[in-house]
Order: structure tokens, then sequence, then C-alpha cells
């Protein structure tokens, strides 16, 4: 059904064109070898070109018109014959242009320019970077009237677009070539007619629900206005709107009102004949594209169906093909059932990276929570670890126990000389008053010793026969009878020697 469409929406564009095969064919390639061109300006239109311009009654110098079409992807030349009315003697298969149909509006959009741009001379650029080039004068009277940027929108060589009409070298070599053959004859501005399509009622028909239709009905004017005179049309701008052939007794303000204006009568007259068979012929597209909508294709859609044209050639090389070829007509059903299909693709989209974003989240408390459970190991095991040496007595302070193979021997500090005479109350002191050996333990006890025990005894009695709250009292050590208690009685200075 797509491919039904498609070629019935080709055959008619080609039909309501009125070019035969002969224009489209014979008038689209160009015999020449860019090696043998010694000056790119100083090319000379070939043979074969003047001689079809001689049978068609134009001189070769003669005024010119370009004329765009985006959807066919056109650029055609239109020459002045001996009688005034331009006749199409080249029509090129544009290389490439960017964005989509539709107007350039803002620097950067990728649009390339529709509407009618007046060329002079000066718009010829013999040292463009892409081989020759034509700049297109956008933005024009009307673009900055309705607040259009953009800048060194072209017609140039080197098939590679952004916002720009771009051709092979070879074409923009014979393009050039009559445009400055056009000027030498006296011509003063060519006109650059853009459209974004052929303004047929079938094509308007099927571009009815386009964002652009009030912009595209406006340039239709112009177009009506070449097709019944043959002549380019005047143009102006008021109200931010394009007027043609408009007889005005004041001049024209882009952003201001229109003054008084009227069409010339015959042009009147001629436009409502032509209008009235014109609104016969969209009634009966209406009926034909009810329940359809054409489907615009992207630029990089229109890329893909040329892609094989790039292999073996330069990365820059970047036909576009046609949107013809790529566009398709589609029922209201059909659009509805791709529309849903789009949003459950977004919406799988979505849940996919809200999913892809939780699984990033999770990874990463898990990472933390890996962390965590690693340093708590680790505290543990270092505490086991200092728990194990704790019990086998590793790691603690040594000890220092009594070596038995070290004689411990006490130095004596020496006296002074002048305490020679005495004795040394320490010596009396450093005695042991307990001396603990077996010997001493087998001898008899003495007198005082045996007094000594006898009282002792009597104390231990006494002791005895006392209350028995006493748990808070100091233990009596008993007498060792291992150990023998000496007791010496300390001697007297020498100086007190009267003393008893």
């Amino acid at each position: 059904m797509r491919l039904t469409a498609l070629a019935a929406v080709s055959l008619l564009a080609v039909a309501a064109a009125g070019c035969t095969n002969e224009t489209l064919d014979s008038f689209d390639k160009v015999d020449v070898d860019l090696r043998t061109v010694s000056s790119k300006t100083g090319y000379q239109l070939s043979s074969s070109v003047v001689s079809k311009l001689a049978a068609m009654n134009i001189d070769r110098s003669s005024p010119m018109m370009l004329r765009i079409l985006k959807e066919e992807g056109r650029l055609e030349i239109w020459k002045a014959d001996r009688s005034n009315r331009y006749q199409l003697v080249r029509s090129y298969k544009i290389c490439a242009w960017s964005g989509k149909l539709g107007p350039k509006t803002k620097e950067g959009d990728r649009q390339a320019p529709e509407g009618f741009y007046p060329l002079s001379r000066a718009n010829l650029n013999p040292n463009s970077s892409y081989y020759l080039a034509i700049n297109t004068g956008f933005p024009n009277t009307y673009d900055r009237a309705n607040k259009a940027s953009g800048t060194n929108l072209m017609i140039h060589g080197a098939c590679s677009s952004s916002g720009c009409y771009s051709m092979t070298d070879e074409q923009m070599l014979e393009i050039f070539a009559f445009a400055r053959d056009a000027f030498d004859g006296g011509q003063k501005a060519i006109q650059l007619e853009a459209f974004p399509f052929r303004m047929t009622a079938e094509n308007m028909a099927r571009h009815r629900d386009n964002p652009n239709i009030g912009f595209w009905k406006m340039l239709k004017v112009g177009w009506d206005h070449f097709e019944i005179t043959k002549r380019p049309p005047e143009v102006n701008v008021c109200e931010g709107k394009y007027v043609f052939n408009q007889q005005a007794d004041k001049p024209f303000s882009p952003g201001g009102a229109c003054p008084a204006m009227t069409t010339p009568a015959a042009l009147e007259t001629a436009l409502a004949n032509y209008n009235k068979t014109y609104a016969a012929a969209y009634a009966k597209a209406l009926s034909k594209y009810e329940g359809t909508v054409w489907v615009e294709p992207s630029e990089a859609q229109r890329k893909a169906i040329v892609a094989d044209q790039r292999k073996g050639r330069e990365l820059a090389y970047a036909p576009t093909g046609t949107s013809l070829d790529a566009g398709k007509l589609m029922t209201e059903r059909e659009i509805e059932a791709q529309k849903r299909k789009a949003e459950e693709a977004e919406k799988r989209r979505l849940e996919a990276e809200e999913r892809a974003k939780q699984a990033v989240e999770q990874a990463k408390i898990e990472a933390e929570q890996k962390k965590i459970k690693e340093a708590e190991d680790l505290a543990a095991d270092v505490a086991a670890e200092k728990a194990q040496k704790a019990a086998q007595g590793k790691g603690a302070l040594p000890v220092p126990e009594e070596n038995p193979g070290v004689t411990v021997v006490e130095k004596k500090e020496k006296k002074p000389f002048w305490k020679l005479w005495t004795k040394d109350s320490d010596e009396s002191a450093a005695v042991p008053a307990v001396t603990a050996t077996q010997d001493t333990a087998e001898k008899p006890l003495g007198e005082g010793r045996q007094a000594r025990k006898e009282a002792r005894t009597a104390e231990v009695g006494a002791e005895v026969e006392k209350p028995a709250d006493t748990a808070g009292a100091v233990p009596v050590p008993e007498e060792n009878p291992a150990v023998e208690v000496v007791e010496q009685t300390p001697k007297k200075p020498f100086w007190k020697f009267w003393q008893k």
C-alpha cells in the first residue's frame, strides 16, 4: 500500500511539473571534467548547452531565474527567451540539503531557506571553501521583518550541507557560469525562488496538515504569478507578508501596514481563471487524501536511502536523498497506532532508565554494606587474635623471676675520712634482725627469748578470750620456730661514754 501511494505521489509530482523525460534526464547531466578546467570563474558553457539555448530562442547572456524544489531535491535554471518569457533550461538534482520542509527561522536550526531572494553579482563567491558558491541573501526583507536569523546560507559545491543547498562541483561550475553570463548581459538581480515542493493542488492537499501550510499558501501566490506570466514576480513585503505584482501609491513598509494595492487587470483576470481551475483540482485531491496524512521524513531518514552513494567517496560527501522517496502517506488509524507504539517505546525507555538508576543506587548501597561488613570482620579477627594471645600469655609484660645462678652483692658506700673514728649507725641497722636459717632453728632458745615467748603466749590466750567481732582486726603474725630473732642493743656514741 505504501509503495503504491508513493508511486502515485511521485507520478503526480512529475506530471504537475510539465517536464519531459528529456528535461529531467539530459538537462540533469553535466558533462564536465574538472581536471581540464583551468579557471573556475572563467569556465564557458559547453557547446551542447549553447546549442540547446539557441534552439529554444534563448541567448547565452539573457536574464535567468533560479528555482529550488526541496521535496523533489531539484534546482532549476530558467532563462528568458527573446519574447521575455522564461523557459526551463536546466534541472539539476540537488546533492544535499539539510533539515526538513519549512522555512529557516533561526541560526543553527539546520533549515535551508524558503522564500524569494534577489541575488546580485556580489552574491557570487568565487573563493568559497566549497569549490564555488552563490549566497542566497538570507535573511531577506521578509525574514528580517519576522525576526529570522542566520548567516552564510549558500548554494555551493562539495555535496555537504548544514542549512545550505549543496551541489556537486561539476554542477556548481555550470550554475556559476550561467549566473556570470546573465550579469554580463546586464541583469541587475537574479531571483531565487525556494519552495518546499511544486505548489500544485495535489501537493497542497497532501501537505494540508503541515504546520507550515499558512506560510506555503503565501508563497503559492508568487508561484501562481510565475506560472501565469512565465516571468519572475515583483516582490514586496508589508505587514510581515509577501505581496506580489502589486501596484501602490505609497512605498511598502516590511513591518508596517500595507498601502492600498491593486493588481494589473490582465493579471487579475488570468488569476481568476487559474484559481477556478485550481479550486476544482484541490477539492478532488482532498477527497483522494481524505483520512490520510503525509508523514514528512527527517534528514536522517533521507540520508539512509542514499547511503550507498557515499561509498568510495570522502567523508564530507553527504547526499541526503529526497523527501518523496523517504516520506510516506499514512491513514489516521496507522498514525494513531504508530503514536501508541512510540509512546509505549518511550515508556519502556523511561522504565529501563529508572531500573538502571535503581540498580546503580542498590549497587552503591551494597558496596557500602560490604565495606562495613569487612571492617567489622577485621575488627572481630583482631579481637579474637588478641584474646587468644592473652590466653596463651603472649603479649603480656614479662615478670622478672629470681635467677639462682646470680648472686646479689650489696656494695657498701665508703665513709668520709672525718667519720673514720665513728661507727656507722647504718651498719647496725643493716644487720638483719631476723635470720631465717635451718641451723639457728635447731639451737636452744636463750633466756630472753624464752621470756618473750611466755609473754606472747599469755597475750595470745588473752586474745582468745575477746569477743568474736574482730573481723576487721589486723592478724598477728605467729612466731616462726624456724626463725631466730636476735635483739641488738644500740651502742652509745663515744661522746656519751659518761652516761649509763
